[in-house]
Formats: C-alpha cells, sequence, structure tokens
C-alpha cells in the first residue's frame, strides 16, 4: 500500500506512489480556495474529519452540506479527495469529472482525476487530464511535475514493446533501465533512495581573449617648466540616481496600469483587456498569440458576471520594467477562487504594457 502523510492509499502496490502525495497537496490547496466567512466552519469541519481518519463521518458531512448548496465548487472536491482515501476511486472519478463539466477553468480537479487514472495504469487519460490542467493554468508546477512521470511511464511502455519487437536492439535496454530506476518502488522497511539524476550537459566555458602585446609607446617629451599651476583633475560625474519622486511616479503608473487591467477583466472589455498586454507577451504554454486571445474571449465574454478584486500589491520598478505581485480574488457566477498572481510589464512609449503573468508567486 501506498503511504503519504498519515493516510494510507486506496490504490495497489505500483510506480506512482508520487500521485497519491500529489493529490493530499492539492487537498490542502482546495482548503485554501476563497470562500463565504459563513461557510468556513464547514469546511474546516470536514477537512479535520478527514485528517483524523474519520472518513465515513466527513463524507455524511460534506455530503450534508452539498445536499444544500450542491454547486459548490470547494466542498466538492474535498468530497472527491474523501472518496479517493476511502478507497472509492470510481466515485472519485465521477465526482471530479462533474467538477471539470461544471467549472472547467479549475486546474485542480484535472489534476486529480490524473491521479486516479494514473493509479488504475491509465496513463493516456492521466496525461490527458494533466493537459488541461496546464492549459487552464500554465504556472501549475505540480501538473507539470506529475505530466513529466506520466510521460516516463508511456515511455517504459514503448520502449518494453520496443524491445518485444526486437529483443537485439541495444540502444533501448539504458533507456528503459533508467526509467525503471526512478521509479522503482521504495524497499520494504526502509526510506527510498534518490533517483540517479539525469546528466546534464555543462556549458561551454567562456574564455576572454587577452589583449594582444603591441610595443611600448615612445616616452614622450619632457614638458617645458613654467610658473604656472598644474590644472586640478575633475572626477568624471557619476550618473544620477533617480529621485525618489520619480521612483513614486513610477510605480504608481505601473499600480494604475495593473487596476485598469483587472476592472477591464471585470468588465469584459475585450479591447481594454487585451489592450493591457504588449505586443511581446508570451502566451502559457505552446499557444499562439491568436489562440490565447481566442481563449481568454470564449472563457471571458461566457461569463454572465465576473469580479476580479486586487490586493496586497507589492511594485517594483527599475528602469523601464516592472514586476507586481498582489492577492487576486477572482469571481464568476457561483465560483470564488483567491490566488497570488505576478505580472511582469514592460514601458512602451508613456504606457505600461504586460509582458508575462504567474499564478502563486
Amino acid at each position: 500500500m501506498f503511504k503519504s502523510a498519515s493516510h494510507s492509499s486506496p490504490y495497489p502496490s505500483g510506480d506512482f506512489s508520487v500521485y497519491v502525495k500529489t493529490a493530499l497537496r492539492v487537498f490542502l490547496l482546495a482548503a485554501s480556495l476563497s470562500a463565504a466567512a459563513a461557510h468556513a466552519d464547514d469546511y474546516a469541519d470536514v477537512n479535520r474529519l478527514m485528517r483524523a481518519g474519520q472518513l465515513s463521518e466527513a463524507l455524511s458531512k460534506a455530503e450534508q452540506y452539498l445536499a444544500a448548496k450542491p454547486r459548490d465548487p470547494q466542498m466538492r472536491f474535498i468530497k472527491g479527495v474523501i472518496q479517493t482515501e476511502a478507497g472509492k476511486p470510481s466515485d472519485a472519478i465521477s465526482t471530479f469529472t462533474q467538477i471539470t463539466q461544471d467549472y472547467p477553468e479549475l486546474p485542480e480537479p484535472y489534476n486529480n482525476l490524473a491521479v486516479l487514472y494514473a493509479g488504475q495504469s491509465q496513463f493516456d487519460k492521466a496525461r490527458a487530464a494533466l493537459e488541461m490542467a496546464i492549459r487552464t493554468n500554465p504556472s501549475y508546477a505540480t501538473a507539470h511535475e506529475n505530466l513529466g512521470d506520466v510521460y516516463a511511464k508511456l515511455a517504459s511502455q514503448a520502449y518494453s514493446k520496443a524491445l518485444q519487437i526486437d529483443a537485439s536492439n541495444t540502444g533501448v535496454q539504458p533507456k528503459l533501465a533508467l526509467i525503471r530506476t526512478l521509479f522503482a518502488p521504495e524497499s520494504k522497511g526502509q526510506k527510498p533512495t534518490a533517483a540517479p539524476a539525469m546528466p546534464v550537459l555543462a556549458a561551454p566555458a567562456v574564455v576572454t581573449p587577452a589583449p594582444a602585446k603591441s610595443a611600448p609607446p615612445a616616452p614622450a617629451p619632457a614638458p617645458a617648466v613654467t610658473n604656472k599651476p598644474a590644472p586640478v583633475a575633475t572626477p568624471p560625474a557619476s550618473p544620477a540616481a533617480p529621485s525618489p519622486e520619480a521612483s513614486s511616479a513610477g510605480q504608481k503608473e505601473v499600480e494604475a496600469a495593473v487596476r485598469a487591467w483587472a476592472e477591464a477583466w471585470s468588465s469584459k472589455d475585450m479591447n481594454a483587456y487585451l489592450g493591457s498586454y504588449g505586443q511581446n507577451f508570451d502566451p502559457p504554454g505552446n499557444q499562439t498569440r491568436k489562440s490565447w486571445e481566442a481563449d481568454r474571449r470564449t472563457r471571458i465574454v461566457g461569463k454572465s458576471r465576473i469580479s476580479v478584486k486586487l490586493s496586497n500589491l507589492s511594485v517594483a520598478v527599475q528602469g523601464g520594467k516592472a514586476t507586481v505581485k498582489f492577492k487576486q480574488d477572482y469571481s464568476a457566477n457561483a465560483l470564488n477562487v483567491s490566488s497570488r498572481k505576478t505580472l511582469d510589464l514592460a514601458k512602451v512609449g508613456d504606457r505600461w504594457l504586460i509582458v508575462r503573468e504567474s499564478t502563486g508567486g
């Protein structure tokens, strides 16, 4: 049986204990999603029962809560985790799948579907679920890590098949052996040893050539003796540091640009929203700028109501570049999510435009 923290996993012994640990980490993330204060005690009670191993009581309380609020995404997510921990993967898959259909903008349910599919060795389904999680939130590091593990398992299956077809292929065996080492189950009663790291090619050293030797210059003629005093050398003036007033003005301009971006998002003003991004903005994943804009239009215009509120802004300006970190409270229809966000901006003309955005910074 796989073990994670103090909970036993429902999955049979195999190669993917990493997914059980990921599921619990995501559970803790789900508990931090913003919710109305009136419901905070309900989430805490169910969370406490689950951590105590009282899964039947936790599930009963979650279902009692959902009877009155059947669309609540936070409690439905916690219910799916409880079902997973209780050894009911089919029920958990049904729960998480329904959440992805009702709230396709949430990446965590896709990740936990991958957890369950991987536990059943359905790695193609796990890969598809993780790709959806990353498309929804390109800076979701856990999903990227899990996707790497899934690709490794798929590669292992492909290499094994290649050896079955051609056992004389000497190039496949070392690759298969490396992957098996990475996913070797821990020895009974022993802590797992760290897998060998993939070799990293060192960058070539940069050698700065020494300046060519030249003939020594001819000695200058001795200056004529005069009664005039020698001029005193004046050191070159150093560039003046920006004044506090100028720095403060730049920060205010950047903050105003970020708040205008959030306001355009809230009001579904797509021209102003997309106009907040610079021409050199790097779309997440492998999307082109055109496909990214089309995706954002679909996600934003399709909502009946959107509210984006920013707080705890931290603005750092250095020349024509700026970084803004803040807490973002996003609300759309019945969904409420709170997260940390980072925007990198560049000054183009007299405007500050977004060139990169990430979540969790």
